[in-house]
């Protein structure tokens, strides 16, 4: 089987990995599409030591399943969460899977991903793709919902001032989502052309070098995957706002100062993984626009490529197709 893996030190493509063997109450599943994360970036970097088939974002048709109970779900298409979770635990049983104590994490801990020709899944996690989206829309799902956490943590009130700062693939569609709650919304990043997707949406944006650090901003969504970037979200947040922390970064020996969260009160979150059906929900409804985002369709078998184009600064969105 096909593989792009990274083994904690090197990145290759292997032509002969093992295929995967089913679970109890899992199932086989084939990518048609798969998305590049900043995540699989980071992971390359050392980020949650991780080693194994890469990848988290996918649309794929279920090729067989485990248990024969479960048969119909053979032949359809899918998409899926990512976090697989034991049940029993404290945090499974009060309702927050997403942090089970024993939970493997598909293409960043303990299970491998979907950057292959085929992958397993826990049946539990998979969510059956409406007809009426196709595979480029669909294999935005993942990231997509964790966008639409934002709206689930934050408390709106009295149309709030929202900075996105970061105008990279998740950025664009943190914009996108918040512009839809009853805040004033903008974005801002390094690259005009990037940049240049807010005017089509109606987004107000701003290049960070024309923005004043003037700790006037009511919730600062930090998208840069950077520290410079978590550093920056601290002088834009005002006294006792809030900082949304929506992307991780691979251990960084730079110092940060974290004494402006003391002194003036910051609320800072956490934003992980978020909901599924709201995302298709949106794509459904056509309220976000995923397909401006595609900067490459590459296959599977030029994944190394694929992985050092989606780090160039010009690249949005890379997506690997069998």
């Amino acid at each position: 089987m096909r593989a792009l893996v990274f083994d904690g030190t090197l990145l290759r493509q292997e032509s002969n990995y093992a295929d995967p063997i089913l679970g109890p109450d899992e199932a086989l599943i084939r990518p048609t599409r798969m998305g590049v994360c900043s995540t699989d970036l980071e992971i390359c970097r050392g980020y949650m030591g991780y080693g194994g088939v890469l990848g988290h974002e996918f649309v794929g048709v279920v090729e067989r399943v485990s248990d024969s109970r479960r048969k119909a779900l053979e032949g359809q298409r899918v998409v899926g969460t990512i976090n697989c979770v034991c049940g029993t635990c404290d945090m499974c049983r009060a309702g927050l899977p997403e942090h089970c104590r024993n939970r493997s994490v598909m293409g960043i801990s303990g299970r491998d991903g979907c950057f292959s020709d085929a992958f397993t899944l826990p049946v539990r996690n998979l969510i059956a793709v409406p007809k009426g989206i196709d595979d480029d829309h669909a294999v935005f799902v993942e990231p997509l919902a964790a966008a639409c956490q934002i709206a689930r943590q934050l408390k709106i009130e009295g149309r709030p001032y929202i900075t996105i700062l970061g105008d990279g693939r998740l950025g664009l569609l943190c914009a996108q989502v918040t512009s839809r709650l009853n805040a004033t919304v903008r974005c801002v990043g390094k690259h005009p052309e990037k940049l240049e997707l807010c005017a089509k949406w109606g987004i107000k944006h701003r290049l960070f070098g024309d923005v004043g650090l003037r700790q006037d901003q009511d919730i600062v969504v930090d998208c840069t995957g950077s520290t410079s970037g978590f550093e920056a979200a601290m002088r834009m947040v005002r006294p006792r706002g809030t900082i949304v922390m929506k992307t991780t970064v691979a251990q960084s020996h730079d110092a940060i100062d974290l004494s402006p969260l003391v002194v003036h009160e910051i609320n800072v979150i956490g934003s992980r993984c978020g909901p599924f059906p709201d995302a298709l929900d949106a794509l459904a409804s056509e309220q976000v626009d995923v397909l401006s985002l595609i900067s490459r369709r590459m296959k599977l078998a030029d994944g190394v490529e694929a992985i050092k184009t989606a780090g160039r600064g010009d690249t949005l969105k890379v997506l690997l197709e069998p």
